[in-house]
């Protein structure tokens, strides 16, 4: 008769693993160090090989451990998911949620939102991260990540809240100094301000039209940035044009301290994505948190719904 596999004694080799040490896994695991190195050498013996090399000073894994250890790691976080998920079945939400979500963008958008949920579910707690870096969810243990972009494949899990378009403003005054431009090559006598972070650090400007081929025209930049919001002093006092997300211009906009131009050009628009590590299960904490940020944010004024990447 086959054997079931061994699921407890997996899911304590990949806390090992995490750990590096026998002593912390079973400290984590509230668990006797017995328990645990009999586990590994039960684990071990059943599949005759080694899944450790051990020294006095340290563990490290074997060529076959690390074979083993996607699938272990999966057989814990499924394990945890699933009494966590069951546990938290009750009208108050409880525990902590690491969320990540870009600087202009979180501080502008999801920190107002931020209190009515803590309201509505005063058991849970908020570690947030204020970031434009592309911070790895798994190996900083996030449980969720809003992202601006155009997302590449990977293994993480993705859901697209909505569009947002890259739009060329400037101030009135400054285009009465300097003309409005009428098609993307006009934009070599322009003073610029550039995003380092955009596609080739933000010294190439890309715009497509209906009726043209794409076309990316190199800029001359005053200044250069690696935050979006730290270019709307420069571009309210009329020093020079930008291409900025919708949402981070759209008062101005309103107001008319900013206007667009080339508005028959098109700059390649981002989504909205919230990102969670791999795995379907989640925690309810975490689900609640994603829906209610979804819903706000994909009904914002400046929320596009065309079809765009994913």
């Amino acid at each position: 008769m086959k054997r079931l596999p061994d699921l407890e004694a997996w899911a304590i080799f990949a806390k090992v693993a995490e750990t590096g040490s026998f002593a912390r896994a079973a400290a984590e695991l509230s668990l006797s160090q017995a328990t645990v190195s009999k586990a590994i050498t039960r684990l071990e013996a059943r599949m005759q090989t080694m899944l450790f090399h051990r020294t006095t000073r340290r563990i490290s894994l074997t060529e076959s451990g690390q074979t083993a250890l996607e699938h272990a790691t999966r057989i814990l976080e499924e394990g945890e998911a699933v009494e966590a998920e069951l546990a938290e079945q009750s009208i108050s939400l409880r525990g902590l949620i690491r969320l990540t979500v870009p600087m202009s963008f979180g501080l502008n958008y999801v920190a107002p939102l931020l209190p009515a949920f803590l309201e509505a579910h005063p058991e849970v707690r908020l570690d947030i991260v204020f970031s434009d870096d592309h911070v790895d969810l798994v190996g900083e243990r996030f449980d969720l990540a809003l992202r601006i972009s155009n997302l590449i494949d990977s293994s993480l899990l993705a859901r697209r809240l909505c569009s947002v378009r890259i739009l060329l403003v400037g101030t009135p005054a400054y285009f009465a100094r300097h003309g409005t431009p009428r098609h993307p090559r006009d934009l070599a006598r322009h003073q610029a301000l550039l995003y380092a972070l955009a596609r080739g650090g933000g010294a190439n400007w890309s715009f497509s039209h209906p009726q043209h081929d794409e076309l990316t025209q190199p800029i001359q930049g005053a200044l250069r940035v690696n935050n979006a919001e730290g270019l709307m002093p420069a571009l309210l006092a009329g020093l020079g044009l930008a291409l900025q997300p919708e949402f981070l211009v759209w008062k101005q906009l309103q107001s008319g301290e900013l206007v667009t131009a080339l508005d028959d050009w098109q700059s390649p628009s981002v989504a909205l994505h919230t990102v969670t590590p791999p795995g379907r299960r989640r925690p309810a904490r975490v689900q609640a948190l994603m829906d209610y940020l979804a819903e706000c944010l994909a009904n914002a004024p400046w929320a596009r719904h065309e079809n765009v990447a994913p």
